[in-house]
């Protein structure tokens, strides 16, 4: 069981990492994943996500600790443990972030990593049946990108509403203007999700050098000297090493991938020794920098049935009529992401990019969908894009089948809550737009938009994660003393050992964080191969 890499992590970067350098028929590639395969339908119909709310069957389901900020609530925080990751349980919306997100991460010492660097890395990963190859977008790669295949009635007007209110429609989002207001580029291809592992490793896994370990946990890294020589991996009740020839990549995500540093001795060493961990390397940037995006999800009746889903005998028929439509022609209710158009606006003259992002729901969406209300209605997802609380990741012990202390301390900046009451004042403004209005009904926990304090109070009271946790194994140079990986993802101190995935981003992108994973994943891979035809000089132990 000895490879040339290990790649721990089949989520959005791992499966990227683990196909692109099995490309290579020269070298061997494991990809060790601790859920299954991909196989259930609900990861290839698209509407099959909003069943992952109240299930387990892809997903973990973390919790927060008590946040004072949400009034000492415990926020939610599902993550997907399946080939694909969290892109197999995600709404889909494929959204690369504003272009000054990568020049502010070069500039913090990050080299290769600004905008002009990354964009041929988002075109080489797209094929884009939105626009083609074009100076913006890329035709021909694995990952599928294209509009809806249909949408409910209430889309169209939800546009008409955010152009009346001042926030004309943009062409692309992901070209030459984010903000404005859009229908949704989706990751489906051919009305099917198009996740990760679709895109990237389904169509490669009889490569004869890939070999694919589901249901694999990994334990710990395993060290020879400062060198991370192997895995220890749980399956099947049996523990086992995976050894790695050339270098071990960590792409367990923003919560999995510094949970398994830090239990691999990588980390802060106080915290490490609370636990009975032999300290590896002290890293004190290991676990902190957490940030997220808050959400406002904002909900309506609606006394039309085209308005989006609904319980209720009319929504049942029309979703069973779904079914049939998509089993034909893949096409129709099934292919919705729910979220299917949204806009970006700023609260503010003066800032680089937009601070707000929305999301339009075709369906009442209220504490992550475990909440139901009788019949159809639509709701607003109303987004914080660039907040300024930062939050950290605790051990509960030295075991990583146990789970996290998860503290994103959600509105600790005290910019971030008035901030997110302007957007949901503006939001106000576009739903009660004359051109909602034929499928505007009561709003569930109405709000004044007059009344920034009640607004305040709702906002504590109920919002909660976009699913958006990034930032957790920050990268920058060594010299920082807060960041783990320098900007070629090798984690400092050690040897053999990157990181690659979301934990990686030293500040959040403005928007959905899947797009900006998959291209995290496409630059690993692209240094490890630079590295393995020009290796770097012998590795020296720090003095």
């Amino acid at each position: 069981m000895e490879f040339d890499y290990l790649v721990i992590g089949a989520g959005s970067a791992g499966c990227v990492v683990a196909s692109r350098l099995s490309e290579d028929p020269r070298v061997s590639v494991a990809l060790v994943e601790a859920g299954g395969p991909d196989t259930s339908v609900l990861t290839r119909v698209p509407l099959g996500f909003v069943a992952e709310a109240k299930r387990k069957t892809n997903s973990v389901h973390y919790h927060t600790v008590p946040q004072p900020g949400l009034n000492g609530r415990r926020g939610f925080q599902p993550r997907g443990q399946v080939l694909g990751g969290s892109s197999a349980i995600n709404a889909m919306v494929y959204c690369r972030g504003h272009r000054s997100d990568y020049d502010h991460w070069a500039a913090l010492g990050n080299p290769g990593w600004d905008w002009a660097s990354v964009l041929p890395l988002f075109k080489k990963m797209e094929d884009s049946a939105c626009f083609g190859a074009t100076d913006d977008h890329g035709a021909g790669g694995p990952l599928g990108v294209d509009w809806l295949r249909s949408r409910f009635a209430s889309t169209p007007a939800f546009l008409r509403a955010c152009a009346a209110q001042g926030v004309p429609p943009t062409p692309d989002y992901n070209g030459a203007r984010q903000e404005g207001c859009w229908p949704a580029q989706v990751t489906q291809r051919g009305g099917e999700r198009c996740s990760a592992a679709r895109a990237y490793l389904t169509p490669h896994l009889g490569r004869p050098n890939l070999r694919v370990l589901t249901r694999a946990r990994s334990l710990r890294i395993v060290w020879d000297g400062r060198r991370a020589a192997g895995v220890q991996i749980s399956q099947g009740g049996r523990e086992s090493v995976l050894r790695a020839r050339r270098e071990i990549i960590v792409s367990a995500g923003a919560y999995g991938s510094p949970q398994l540093l830090m239990c691999s001795g990588v980390g802060p060493a106080a915290q490490l020794q609370a636990h009975g961990i032999a300290v590896q390397q002290h890293l004190p940037g290991v676990g902190q920098n957490l940030q997220d995006h808050i959400t406002a999800s904002l909900n309506w009746h609606s006394p039309r049935g085209d308005a989006g889903l609904g319980v209720c005998p009319s929504g049942a028929l029309a979703l069973l009529r779904g079914v049939h439509e998509w089993r034909r022609q893949r096409s129709g209710a099934l292919t919705s992401n729910v979220a299917e158009a949204g806009a970006f606006f700023h609260t503010e003259a003066g800032l680089r990019a937009s601070d707000i992002e929305l999301e339009f729901v075709v369906a009442m969406v209220d504490d992550h969908s475990r909440k139901l209300y009788f019949g159809h209605g639509f709701g607003l997802h109303v987004t914080l894009t660039r907040p300024g609380s930062r939050g950290e990741l605790r051990l509960q012990s030295a075991d990583t089948r146990d789970s996290l202390l998860i503290d994103p301390r959600y509105f600790s900046d005290p910019d971030d809550l008035p901030r997110l009451v302007r957007g949901v004042q503006k939001s106000l403004d576009i739903i009660n737009d004359d051109a909602l209005a034929p499928w505007r009904g009561a709003m569930i926990r109405p709000l004044h938009r007059d009344d920034p304090d009640a607004i305040a109070q709702e906002l504590r009271a109920h919002a909660d994660t976009e699913y958006h946790p990034v930032g957790t194994c920050r990268m920058g140079a060594a010299s920082d003393g807060a960041s783990v990986v320098d900007a070629r993802l090798r984690v400092h101190g050690v040897q053999g050992l990157r990181v690659a995935d979301a934990s990686i981003m030293p500040s959040i992108t403005t928007g959905n964080t899947n797009a900006p994973t998959l291209m995290i994943g496409e630059r690993c891979a692209a240094l490890l191969q630079e590295d393995a035809r020009c290796p770097p000089a012998p590795w020296k132990t720090p003095r």
